[in-house]
């Protein structure tokens, strides 16, 4: 089976704005919950080739690590923000604060709420495009179809 396994150092190395603040067992923890957004079996759509070291699912996989500990985490001593949304306005005088999160189309709304989120958004998709699956055809050559169909025409 070929997964993608966590690997601590290089998401650290990629996102240090997070994992000083995200231990490993934590940051194991959003993989795992990462995993339930993109999968990382076999029956995966976003390629992971191990025998080269490309791993494009390992990176979408770090992204969306990156993206749920934004949301979730205790970051340089500041809590993870209640509100869920884009601010669309906001105020100084008496302190007023809205947010916004508009339907977009395939869960995008979600996902740009971090820009980890958002580059996962745009990373991915080329594999949320749809998918052509043609059904069997049909075979016009055989009984009852065929050509002749048992009429004799003299």
């Amino acid at each position: 089976m070929a997964q993608v396994v966590f690997d601590y150092t290089t998401w650290a190395a990629r996102y240090p704005e997070l994992a000083g603040s995200v231990a490993a067992p934590l940051a194991a923890l959003y993989f795992d919950e990462a995993t339930l957004y993109c999968s990382n079996g076999d029956d995966a759509l976003v390629p992971y080739d191990p025998t080269n070291g490309v791993t494009t699912r390992a990176t979408y996989l770090n992204m969306l690590t990156a993206h749920i500990a934004a949301l979730n985490a205790v970051i340089n001593g500041q809590a993870s923000s209640p509100l869920v949304g884009r601010i669309s306005s906001a105020t100084e005088g008496s302190v007023s604060v809205n947010a916004d999160l508009a339907a977009q189309p395939g869960s995008a709304a979600w996902y740009q709420q971090t820009k980890y989120g958002a580059a996962f958004w745009a990373a991915s998709a080329p594999y949320r495009t749809m998918r052509y699956i043609p059904g069997p055809q049909p075979n016009y050559g055989a009984y009852p179809y065929s050509d002749t169909g048992g009429y004799r025409w003299n």
